[in-house]
């Protein structure tokens, strides 16, 4: 079997890993990013939307915005009982992602495409990749960034269990919309619908915790959410492009373990309310790579725990409250009427610590 040395193995090329191969690799490092789908951020599982003050951090042009969106409008039962102000941009997330890559790889960072990390043993991991021989990769640093899924975590014993199920179609918009549309209803268990405009078209979709045993009745709450939309005049003629995937409801319990390192939806580091999690993805991915390097240069891996410490600097108290404000949505999901200021960011209610 092959085997390859490198100082940083980063699995998973969504924003998190691209940002850590970025990061890592500007500093002349042999960096690896591994990827297993055949086109970088296709097929795209995301809703697209990143608040206004990502872009002015990102150094990437502004060719994947499709729109701005002046704000949110926020439904409860097929009611708008909220309109907030709130600028940002939907964008078109394999593009993005493409970008992100493409700045890893001037750097020097190497990419191979169709892999998938299946196993470790000690620095070395197993890559297959279609229609070749797998091959055994060495690293000194172990950035797993492989999405709510992770076989990264599953390594040392970090998978996430707090997981919500999504879907979400293409739909043709009857009127241009200019605000984000967020839906609330009992039937959406611990979670939410959307309708979010990209041009004449939106991306249309739902995600629904599990309650219990039973699996969430996705594709019967996804055509009702269709027909609603239909009836308020909202879009027009039939969806495409089904796609499902799963959203981490909240942060796994550790994210640096000797050499490795877990980065955005593998790490949990999406909003634990909202789902939210490009920001986090890429702020955490910058991170990871930063702390990797400087964990090389001084032959020091305890520093790597360094990278855990600045994240939560940066999100903790934000993510704290997302996870307490998501137990009581929970519990209290019958009272969705009375309890949704509480637990829904555009309401100032839920910034007030009880």
């Amino acid at each position: 079997m092959n085997a390859l040395n490198y100082d940083i193995l980063v699995i998973g090329a969504g924003p998190a890993g691209a940002s850590a191969a970025a990061a890592a690799a500007r500093r002349n490092l042999r960096v690896l990013l591994v990827e297993r789908r055949k086109v970088v951020g296709l097929p795209v599982q995301c809703a697209e939307y990143i608040p206004a003050q990502l872009l002015g951090e990102l150094d990437l042009g502004r060719s994947y915005v499709v729109q701005p969106v002046r704000g949110m409008k926020t439904f409860l039962a097929g009611r708008e009982v909220k309109t907030t102000p709130s600028p940002g941009f939907i964008i078109n997330r394999a593009v993005f992602d493409q970008l992100l890559v493409r700045t890893a790889i001037d750097r020097g960072a190497e990419i191979r495409l169709k892999s998938k990390a299946v196993s470790r043993k000690g620095n070395s991991v197993l890559i297959k990749t279609e229609h070749a021989s797998p091959v055994a990769i060495t690293a000194k640093v172990i950035v797993g960034a492989d999405g709510p899924l992770s076989a990264v975590a599953g390594w040392i014993g970090a998978s996430n269990p707090e997981l919500i199920a999504a879907v979400q179609v293409r739909v043709s918009l009857k009127h241009p919309l200019e605000f984000a549309e967020v839906y609330f209803d009992k039937d959406f268990y611990g979670g939410y619908a959307w309708l979010f405009p990209r041009g004449e078209q939106a991306n249309l979709g739902l995600g629904i915790r599990k309650k219990g045993d039973r699996p969430p009745p996705l594709g019967q709450l996804l055509a009702a959410f269709l027909r609603q939309c239909a009836g308020a005049g909202k879009i027009t003629g039939k969806p495409s492009g089904l796609i499902t995937g799963w959203i981490p409801a909240g942060p796994v319990h550790k994210i640096v373990d000797g050499n490795l390192m877990l980065a955005g939806d593998a790490a949990g580091q999406t909003h634990p309310v909202t789902g939210a999690g490009i920001f986090p993805a890429v702020t955490a991915g910058r991170l990871a790579g930063s702390w990797a390097a400087r964990a090389l240069a001084a032959n020091d891996f305890k520093l790597l725990s360094c990278y855990e410490s600045e994240y939560r600097d940066l999100f903790d108290d934000s993510t704290r409250r997302a996870v307490s404000r998501r137990r009581l949505m929970e519990s209290q999901w019958d009272n969705l009427d009375q309890i949704l200021k509480n637990c829904w960011i555009a309401f100032k209610e839920y910034y007030v610590d009880t």
